[in-house]
């Protein structure tokens, strides 16, 4: 006899599905929220300016202090704050950019094939020849050292695999029947590639947009981190642990932008994790199955 739900009757909780209800989900979903709060709340949640530089420096974390002070005399929990308001809505901007590009091509590659398909495709596997994060160093230290050169250079290296993700699915789906009938009754190619073959192609996309976030935070920081982004006094957390290898015995100096850094990939590959067992429907029979 299999056991009642214990959260059938706990309201809007009960209403989710239930990937969504899993640990993991619930820990990438608040973290994802904390974050968020913090980046549109950090000139009211910081306690001071991130660029003052009034304060005893390398203090250790503290009372006052909760992540303790840099080498020049700057509050490490303001800081840490407000880089969330500099790294968090670039990340989110890079990927919204490489989805549109890689999955626009992509699309187009995978409908129209031949000489489009060959061309695009090509292109890909150009970028694909070399490390990403070589050529992502590459493309930033040619166009300048500055945190909109350097999501150019992230954008360069990241549109390929979603181009060859969409091309993959849209394959797949050109040929189906509802397809071939919206085309049989008239509809031209851009309608029937909006309206017919893209609505089956976004759940994949969107969950490797998800779990790119993650990636996408770690070579902008990387970037940062070797100088070729954010420059000084900007509060980015690559520039931050930076500093925070020159005074290498102050620890807290690169732990704590090092640790946000951490919690935003967690959350973003949780929440990615999650969102592609809700869009998989063997994945959900399997997950609602255990939780009976």
């Amino acid at each position: 006899m299999r056991r009642r739900d214990p959260l059938a009757r706990r309201g809007l909780l009960a209403r989710l599905p239930e990937a969504w209800r899993q640990p993991l989900a619930v820990v990438g979903a608040v973290l994802a929220v904390v974050w968020l709060v913090v980046a549109l709340a950090a000139p009211v949640l910081a306690p001071h300016d991130p660029l003052t530089q009034d304060l005893p420096r390398l203090a250790p974390p503290g009372p006052g202090h909760w992540f303790g002070t840099d080498q020049l005399g700057r509050d490490i929990l303001s800081r840490v704050m407000y880089g969330a308001r500099v790294s968090i809505p670039l990340t989110l901007l890079l990927v919204v950019l490489s989805v549109l590009i890689g999955g626009l091509l992509g699309a187009c590659a995978g409908y129209f094939g031949r000489w489009i398909d060959e061309t695009i495709m090509r292109l890909a596997d150009l970028v694909f020849a070399f490390p990403t994060v070589i050529l992502a160093m590459v493309v930033a230290a040619a166009l300048g050292a500055s945190l909109t050169n350097a999501v150019l250079a992230v954008l360069v290296v990241a549109w390929p695999a979603y181009a060859r993700v969409t091309r993959g699915l849209v394959l797949g789906v050109r040929e189906r029947e509802f397809v071939l009938s919206g085309r049989l009754l008239g509809f031209s190619v851009w309608r029937s590639l909006r309206v017919d073959v893209l609505p089956n192609v976004t759940g994949p996309v969107l969950v490797l947009a998800t779990l790119d976030i993650g990636t996408a935070l770690l070579l902008l920081s990387g970037l940062s981190f070797l100088g070729l982004g954010a420059k000084p006094p900007s509060p980015e957390w690559g520039a931050m642990v930076a500093s925070g290898v020159e005074v290498f015995d102050s620890w807290w100096v690169a732990t704590f932008p090092g640790l946000a850094i951490l919690t935003v990939v967690l959350a973003f590959n949780f929440l990615g994790d999650t969102l592609r067992d809700a869009l998989d429907p063997r994945t959900a029979r399997a997950i609602k199955e255990r939780a009976l």
